[in-house]
């Protein structure tokens, strides 16, 4: 006996389907556009939800299941949605982004195709001091003389870099060769295609607010321009349990316990027991888990029971 089906559409989303291949531009010369897509949020809940077929025929209950989903870390059902986006982004960012190795990507070859003649540029204002804090970081701005003159000097190492390259290509060099010394800033391509549970994990990474600031204005667009529209039920349980939460270690749990019974004499004898601040009578120095938690205190609008390091230490 043939077994009978019934008969499907592709779901789709019309709000996304309205952006279909418009770039949303990125700083000076970049753009991210919606290629393709599948899967919607009722993907989701059908995936959740197998034995039921297209699941439950209320949003609420739609909504209140993925929220399930989001908040229990039950990562498979998201994985059914997938998007595929077309980017233009400078090398030093994009450096970062293919980190994330749970992508498919193809990017622009400049063995095979002249390379684009666009590079990022740096407004006078936009220069940003390294971080006395974070290596890895920046904090303020420098002044705009200083400014001025930092753009003046990008702009002609930029314009050389490509000088020197044309003539090489113009020569007949390999294109291979002839690139190598291209800035980074040069703004590259590629297909990205993703599924929608790495697709937040990479957001809830790069559009946090330590993550560089050129590849958080990237994020910052993926998410909510484009991921808003197209699963706007999980984009929201995302914001709620992953982007806007509060984490609690069991070290952060018990000290707020213990503050939350008005105990700060344990409080802090619990820091110390944990090594989030050095033994009695020495100077408190600078800790990134205890300062960790310190923001959590101040979020929770919590008194600090101990003396606050020197962040220039």
């Amino acid at each position: 006996m043939t077994q009978q089906f019934e008969a499907l559409d592709r779901p789709t989303v019309p709000e996304l389907d309205a952006i279909l291949g418009q770039p949303f531009h990125v700083l000076d010369d970049g753009f991210i556009r919606v290629v393709d897509y599948m899967g919607t949020d009722a993907s989701i809940v059908q995936a959740a939800r197998v034995s039921y077929g297209k699941g439950t025929k209320q949003l609420r209950q739609d909504a209140g299941l993925i929220r399930y989903l989001m908040r229990h870390h039950h990562t498979t059902p998201f994985e059914m949605c997938e998007l595929k986006l077309h980017v233009r982004v400078p090398m030093d960012t994009w450096r970062q982004w293919i980190r994330h190795r749970s992508a498919n990507v193809n990017e622009y070859s400049t063995r095979y195709s002249i390379a684009i003649d666009a590079a990022q540029r740096t407004s006078a204002e936009q220069w940003r001091l390294q971080a006395v804090s974070n290596r890895q970081g920046s904090e303020g701005f420098a002044d705009a003389e200083l400014g001025e003159r930092l753009s003046a000097g990008e702009l002609d190492l930029q314009e050389h870099a490509r000088r020197v390259y044309n003539e090489r290509i113009n020569l007949g060099i390999a294109r291979e060769q002839a690139r190598k010394d291209l800035p980074l800033a040069t703004y590259t391509e590629a297909y990205w295609k993703i599924d929608l549970h790495n697709l937040l994990h990479f957001l809830h990474l790069r559009m946090d607010a330590h993550a560089q600031f050129e590849i958080r204005e990237y994020a910052r667009i993926i998410g909510y321009e484009i991921v808003s529209r197209w699963c706007p039920l999980a984009w929201q349980a995302f914001l709620d349990y992953r982007v806007n939460a509060l984490e609690m270690t069991r070290i952060d749990s018990d000290i707020i316990a213990a503050l939350a019974t008005g105990d700060s004499e344990r409080a802090i004898a619990l820091a110390r027991e944990y090594e989030l601040l050095p033994p009695e009578g020495e100077a408190v120095k600078r800790n990134m888990e205890r300062e960790e938690l310190e923001s959590k205190l101040r979020r929770l609008g919590m008194r600090i029971p101990w003396p606050v390091a020197d962040a220039a230490e």
